[in-house]
């Protein structure tokens, strides 16, 4: 009797070490985030900020979303004056999913009832405080949104792709103007666009607190942001004022980050600021992350977005940079064009851009600075294994240096040797250095480069012509 017992008991630990097995790498098995709005990984919550695809690791499907609002608005309507609410758990305070057009105008919607849904939260809208889906067209004047839940983004836009990135989405549309939104919580993002949703938004006034809460946030599936004017400020770990897995253009803003980045891209995406005043404080790093940094471009391999070149683009305005280096490239190719940008560095180090290793691996550093009319200063790092191609038009100045001595926030030596760097001076450009410097190829007149008591080295030979 005793060995048919002990036959019994090996068969069913058997079955259990392999269902445990079979849970462990079934990605479906489990919902978890695989991003979020800084670099690095998910908030203590386990609720992610960040842009992704389908079937990224852990990745949720929208078919696994169940939607509520305490308000649904599921045909044409427009609402003037109401008051919104919802206290529950996985439900907003009005929820738009409709084919037609909506409106609602002078409105109060107040959101609390935070939730553990993850992905669903972030790739798909649920437990935002204002929902629109369907393939609605909602436009949104004036009133006010108040968040106080994890999980709970300010105005989600979901375009019903299902969080492939690069994939159309259904049309779905939300036109927003003159707003005050306030979230607090973690994974609350202000205004928020996944799964080729398109949002225009105008004129608003959005803050948030928590981590992984952008003020202008996208994530799994992408679409289209356009912003025009207002005040966008973040205050947590991990929440940038833009976090971009999509195409985003902000103009006339006001953009703050007091402890995040200033701006994130991921991947194969883009953000373009026009004539916007953007103010970072970086001074505590998130997941992965291991430099300070105002403009952070990178690939975290998570699904969360494709990969590709990555582009920044500004014209105009002014970019603060209070804590560490003002441009930061990893992992990623990424394009960086510049015209007429009033930059101010307040660290001390004096960085502006560093290309290097950081805490992702998979693919290469590669950046390409094109400055047009364009001042700049600091130094420019670029790590043994990066490469960098530096365009200088249109009487651009340039005072600083280049090499590859690079250290990280917490002062471990990441790059000793400068890898491949291309420099461009054109149109009456000057580059005035501050420090020996070191690049493979120049090409320019050498009497635009002055030495200032320093040498520059073209492939290990010192360049001769210059002043």
């Amino acid at each position: 009797m005793k060995k048919y017992i002990a036959i019994i008991l090996a068969v069913l630990i058997a079955a259990m070490l392999t269902a445990c097995g079979n849970l462990a790498t079934d990605p479906d098995a489990a919902t978890t985030s695989s991003d979020f709005d800084g670099p690095g990984g998910p908030p203590p919550d386990g609720n992610p900020g960040g842009p992704g695809g389908p079937g990224g690791p852990g990745g949720s499907s929208s078919s696994d979303v169940t939607y509520a609002g305490a308000t649904e608005i599921a045909s044409a309507t427009s609402e003037n004056g109401k008051i919104y609410t919802s206290s529950a758990s996985d439900e907003s305070a009005l929820m738009i999913s409709t084919a037609d057009d909506v409106t609602i105008s002078d409105f109060t919607l107040t959101k609390s009832g935070s939730s553990n849904g993850g992905d669903s939260c972030n790739f798909y809208g649920q437990n935002a405080a204002l929902l629109v889906k369907g393939g609605s067209t909602a436009t949104i004047t004036g009133g006010t949104i108040t968040s106080d839940a994890s999980g709970a983004n300010g105005v989600f836009c979901y375009g019903g792709n299902g969080g492939q990135n690069g994939a159309s989405g259904d049309g779905t549309t939300v036109i927003i103007s003159d707003t005050t939104i306030t979230t607090t919580g973690d994974g609350s993002g202000g205004i928020m666009t996944t799964g080729g949703g398109i949002t225009k938004a105008s004129n608003l006034t959005v803050t948030t607190s928590g981590q992984s809460s952008a003020a202008i946030r996208t994530d799994r599936g992408g679409g289209t942001v356009t912003v025009d004017g207002g005040t966008y400020t973040s205050n947590g770990l991990g929440s940038p004022a833009i976090y971009s897995t999509a195409d985003i253009t902000v103009s006339n803003a006001k953009l703050i980050s007091n402890l995040s980045e200033g701006v994130c891209i991921e991947g194969l995406n883009s953000i373009t600021l026009n004539n916007c005043d953007l103010t970072a404080n970086n001074t505590k790093c998130n997941g992965n992350a291991t430099f300070y940094d105002s403009i952070m471009i990178y690939q975290s391999m998570s699904g969360d977005a494709a990969s590709g070149t990555s582009s920044f683009t500004m014209t105009g305005g002014s970019l603060t940079s209070k804590n560490g280096h003002v441009f930061h490239v990893t992992n990623t190719n990424a394009v960086i064009s510049l015209s007429g940008v009033a930059i101010k560095n307040n660290d001390s180090d004096n960085v502006l851009l560093s290309v290097c290793d950081d805490g992702w691996s998979g693919a290469s550093n590669v950046a390409t600075l094109n400055a047009s009319n364009q001042t700049l200063s600091g130094a420019v790092l670029v790590g043994s294994n990066s490469t960098l191609t530096l365009n200088l038009s249109d009487s651009s100045k340039f005072t600083g240096y280049i090499n590859g001595n690079i250290s990280n926030a917490s002062g471990t030596t990441v790059s000793t040797d400068v890898g491949t760097v291309s420099v461009t001076l054109e149109g009456g450009s000057t580059w005035t250095l501050t420090g020996d410097s070191y690049v493979t190829s120049f090409i320019g007149d050498a009497s635009n480069v002055i030495c200032n008591g320093y040498t520059l080295y073209v492939n290990g030979t010192s360049l001769t012509g210059t002043k």
